[in-house]
């Protein structure tokens, strides 16, 4: 794993404040690859791509630069962000099992939510992986995935011995005790079931500053301005993906800050890495998807894909809270540092229920309950690592302008699978909240409150009470060519449609038991080579850079062969 080398000075007039720019009124371009959303994975694949000075590369985002803006790039900062001017802010369609007022925040910055998020970073398991190759996704099991994670540039290291608060010590040493659950230290290096412990975040435990997709995919460059072949167009929206006669794609119409709108059409491929909210709703918007849907709106249908927003995944949690004696210590990485996994079917591959310890009062649902924020206090929120329930999304408008509609449906799984993860978490969450050393902190349960002690009760108030850990993925999904709503094959190319990828959560067959963000970064890792392998010019003008660089940063660097598990980690993949 290679730390990133960005620095947090100034950069006035430097090379990336020449390199990052608005396209102008009627300014059309031409690139060999037109990257659409400057997130998690668009940060990694326009960085790759961009490695062979031969080839030009476009990479849009709708938000501003992360450079030298310490309100996104300090990592503790990140509740700030939520609901604020870089945030999308997606409203959910009405809930009747669940909570209708939860907001999906959507990072409008370069990094994407990985600019907004926790950065909490969990490589995914085997049984993740292999469970996408077993729903269609050939060539996307374990063993072809592992390589992938020594290539991450982003730093990733286990919470610092700083951040370690007193509370969350106590809280992982209650759990092992109440539930004999193993200690865990460093939860990427081999594969688990259940286990407590401190996470592992991309940050620098130093400075708390983030290692973002793009503080270690684009910052160096953005600096040295030592990658002239990349453009990026930052406040840049993309409206419309152009289909030409006969089924390609050409490019991509964008509007600037301005107003100006701009044809960037691709020599080679378009690539869509906008997230699983709006490619679908770029792809919806440009005529792609399902036609009967398309044709209500009055919106020419350029390719029936019946797929296209449906499988909407997420992780659903609910939260526990405990008002405390007293304040609690002030040191944290970013007041969710510590967790725990519980594994309550033992046939299941993984864990099938996880915990966030906030060192907080997480209280924004449940006060609409009528809940009362207590001074100082803790959270517990267990989340629903394999959720069971299927949501959608949707237009309401052919305007491009109008949000379009996220129905997840949480909690509609017929067997009520979903429903009963919650109030078994909050039994365990109590179980651990009784146990020493955690209990001589907790002064009483604030909500949901020890008076609700029925199954019943405690569904109610967990479904009432839900949150999302904005996780949404899925809804262009990744499947076999018999799969009729499987929107991209597994070379991640649009079914029916040449030169056009998808490469973000929205192809996820399924969601990861774990916190998704690592996965969305090898994903990108993958597509850069899927994309590369189409051209054997590009394959080889990266490959003879990265031996010119000692090979550490291999644009198509040769596979090893596969091994199960998670092997011990030296050289590049060492933290």
């Amino acid at each position: 794993m290679h730390p990133d080398h960005s620095s947090h000075h100034p950069h006035h007039n430097t090379p990336a404040a020449r390199q990052a720019r608005q396209p102008g009124t009627g300014h059309d371009a031409e690139y060999d690859y037109v990257v659409v959303g400057g997130g998690t994975a668009g940060c990694v694949i326009a960085s790759r791509l961009a490695e062979d000075p031969g080839t030009t590369v476009a990479l849009i985002e709708g938000g501003p630069s992360d450079l030298d803006r310490p309100e996104v790039l300090t990592l503790r900062r990140w509740m700030g962000l939520l609901g604020g001017e870089l945030d999308y802010d997606y409203p959910t369609t009405v809930q009747p099992h669940g909570n209708s007022h939860i907001r999906h925040s959507r990072a409008r910055v370069l990094g994407g939510c990985s600019s907004h998020n926790t950065l909490i970073s969990f490589r995914p398991l085997p049984s993740d992986w292999d469970e996408w190759e077993a729903e269609g996704a050939a060539g996307w099991g374990a063993d072809a995935m592992r390589p992938y994670w020594s290539r991450l540039r982003n730093r990733i290291v286990p919470v610092g011995d700083a951040d370690r608060n007193a509370i969350a010590r106590d809280f992982v040493a209650a759990a092992h005790t109440a539930l004999g659950v193993p200690l865990v230290e460093g939860f990427n290096r081999a594969p688990f079931t259940e286990g407590t412990g401190f996470f592992d975040l991309a940050y620098h435990p130093e400075t708390n500053q983030r290692s973002s997709a793009s503080v270690a995919y684009l910052h160096p460059h953005l600096r040295a301005g030592d990658r002239p072949n990349l453009t990026l167009l930052l406040e840049t929206w993309a409206y419309r993906v152009e289909t030409e006669r006969g089924g390609r794609v050409s490019g991509v119409r964008v509007r600037a800050a301005d107003g100006g709108l701009s044809l960037l059409r691709a020599r080679r491929e378009v690539v869509l890495c906008a997230g699983a909210v709006d490619t679908p709703r770029l792809l919806l918007h440009s005529g792609i998807g399902p036609a009967r849907d398309l044709e209500r709106l009055d919106i020419p249908v350029v390719h029936d894909l019946p797929g296209v927003g449906e499988n909407l995944l997420d992780h659903p949690e609910s939260v526990i809270v405990w008002e405390t004696h007293g304040p609690i210590p002030e040191n944290s990485a970013m007041d969710s540092d510590a967790g725990l996994f519980v594994r309550r079917d033992p046939n299941s591959p993984g864990p099938d229920l996880m915990f966030h310890f906030y060192q907080i009062p997480f209280t924004d649902n449940p006060e609409r309950l009528g809940y009362r924020r207590p001074p100082h206090g803790v959270s517990m929120t267990p989340n629903i690592p394999k959720p069971r329930s299927r949501g959608r999304l949707y237009l309401t408008s052919a305007d491009p302008a109008i949000k379009p509609a996220l129905d997840f449906r949480y909690f509609s799984d017929p067997d009520g699978y979903d429903a009963r993860t919650l109030v078994d978490g909050i039994r365990i969450a109590r179980e651990v909240a009784r146990q020493e050393p955690l209990a001589g902190w907790l002064k009483r349960e604030v909500c949901p409150g020890p008076e609700l002690v029925t199954d019943e009760e405690l569904s109610a108030y967990a479904r009432r009470a839900a949150h999302t850990v904005y996780h949404p993925a899925g809804t262009c999904r990744m499947g076999a060519a018999d799969d009729r709503l499987a929107v991209v094959d597994p070379g991640l190319r649009v079914r029916g449609l040449a030169g056009l990828r998808i490469a973000d959560a929205s192809v996820f067959p399924t969601i990861p038991a774990v916190n998704p963000m690592i996965g969305v970064l090898m994903v990108g890792e993958k597509a850069a080579d899927l994309l590369r392998a189409g051209d054997p010019a590009a394959e080889d003008a990266a490959t003879a850079a990265a031996g010119r660089s000692g090979g550490t940063a291999a644009a198509v660097p040769r596979i090893p062969g596969p091994r199960r598990g998670y092997p011990e980690q030296s050289g590049e993949s060492a933290r």
